[in-house]
């Protein structure tokens, strides 16, 4: 049957091709998303936010951690990509098809196609919470829900998926290298990525250079001019922290037979303040490694392991959120402060937003400890599991820190530190790793009242903490 050719209204057609425009003459438009946390207590309504993004920035893709309806409906008719998430609890219930249809009824029927719903990410890090309920449920809670989406109609417009910490990695160096960890490779990714296929739906991946790098390190970390670390394995020199990341994990899914999926960064960041001695903690560092993160990742260039790709990322985060545990970093990731100012400007500003800041706004200031004490006049201490602190906390502490992508290499088959191969033993080493590299803070070694603080060096042999 022959195409029947209908004319495109003027308006219509102005419309196409202001689209056009904008998606070709706006590096990165396309690709570029933003976490929008709200772990805070001064942030703007979501109207507020829906519109700012829509007329004063180029994003147009936002990642949520839940299905919050108020920001659903700010969302809607803007055409900004929205990602929904089911929380981590509500896992097992979504197994059953009653709930997961009761979910998409309430939560994605409402708001499409109003508001541009493309995806649903059941969960967040669910392999590394070690949760043996959560990790045996998170693919059938996935497979229902996408029947869910099939029974509404609405699984051609809404993927399934879940973002996974680079703790689900077992080896990340060199890259080429890189393998998932044993036991859930098989039992729990190998079927992830079977269904993430089927459905044409990316494997989504949270790596951070910030939490992997050192002093030494750090233009590696910030896609600055460097030697470059070589993969011996395939002769790939390596130029940056995160395309290294990537490819381990790229290497990991070619493992298992899954190298043809579409891989997704859906976080990624550079906090803006933090605690001394931190090290590249301020606007001007986080500034650097987002605006190059932006340029690297819709060049086109891809990896070393996978040339020619643009890859779809999610900058962590949108706002600085002031209720968020753990160190001042955590809570300074935002690109935006909550009155929508710019904590820095990494080209994501339209022209006309541009023109009304400075246009070299002062850098915030790290925050200095209450009680500043020069770092070569304190006493070295060490952070270790409390006496009779319960296994599986412990592990919780040791997926935690490894998926935030430090060097957990010691931990692991053949390293200095991988003996005794206890979970306590890996947990000393994994809380220290942590507590040494975001400056030695008592907050820094709580672990939920898992770990304590010592003065006794834990080191032995080549086991160095």
């Amino acid at each position: 049957m022959a195409k029947q050719f209908i004319p495109l209204s003027s308006s219509i057609l102005v419309a196409v091709i202001s689209l056009f425009l904008v998606s070709t003459l706006v590096p990165g438009v396309g690709s570029i998303g933003v976490n929008y946390g709200t772990v805070a207590n001064n942030l703007p309504p979501p109207p507020q936010v829906a519109h700012f993004l829509l007329e004063s920035t180029v994003i147009n893709r936002v990642k949520l951690y839940d299905a919050n309806p108020d920001i659903l409906k700010a969302f809607a008719h803007t055409g900004i990509a929205v990602t929904v998430t089911v929380p981590n609890d509500q896992i097992p219930r979504l197994t059953k098809l009653n709930f997961a249809r009761q979910w998409v009824e309430d939560n994605v029927q409402p708001y499409t196609p109003a508001t541009n719903i493309v995806r649903i990410l059941v969960g967040n890090e669910v392999i590394t919470t070690a949760d043996k309920m959560l990790i045996g449920n998170l693919v059938p809670a996935m497979q229902t829900l996408h029947t869910a989406l099939v029974a509404a109609s609405l699984d051609r417009r809404i993927q399934v998926s879940t973002p996974h910490s680079l703790g689900v990695l077992s080896n990340s160096s060199p890259p080429s290298s890189g393998k998932f960890r044993l036991g859930y490779d098989i039992h729990v990714l190998k079927p992830l990525l079977s269904f993430l296929r089927a459905t044409k739906s990316p494997f989504m991946i949270n790596p951070y250079p910030f939490f992997g790098c050192s002093p030494d390190t750090l233009d590696y970390a910030l896609f600055r001019p460097n030697a470059g670390v070589l993969d011996e394995n395939t002769g790939l020199l390596y130029t940056n922290m995160l395309d290294a990341q990537l490819d381990a994990v790229f290497s990991a899914m070619k493992v298992l037979g899954f190298d043809d999926l579409e891989i997704v960064i859906a976080e990624t960041g550079w906090p803006s303040m933090g605690d001394s001695p931190q090290v590249g903690v301020d606007a001007n560092v986080a500034s650097e490694y987002n605006g190059n993160l932006k340029r690297h990742v819709s060049s086109g260039a891809g990896t070393p392991l996978m040339p020619n790709r643009t890859f779809e990322t999610y900058i962590f985060a949108l706002f600085n959120e002031d209720l968020k545990p753990g160190p001042t970093s955590e809570r300074n990731f935002g690109l935006f402060q909550p009155d929508m100012t710019p904590v820095y400007d990494i080209g994501i500003l339209r022209p006309t937003a541009r023109s009304s800041i400075p246009n070299n706004p002062t850098p915030v200031p790290r925050v200095a400890p209450s009680n500043p004490t020069p770092r070569s006049s304190k006493r070295k201490q060490w952070c270790l599991p409390k006496t009779g602190a319960d296994d599986n906390a412990l592990q919780r502490n040791i997926d935690y820190v490894c998926g935030l992508g430090l060097d957990c290499g010691p931990i692991q088959q053949h390293g200095a530190c991988f003996l005794p191969n206890t979970v306590r033993a890996h947990a000393a080493f994994a809380m220290n790793l942590y507590y040494q590299s975001t400056g030695n803070n008592d907050s820094d070694c709580d672990f939920d009242q898992t770990g304590a603080i010592t003065n006794v060096d834990p080191s032995y042999g080549k086991c160095q903490y």
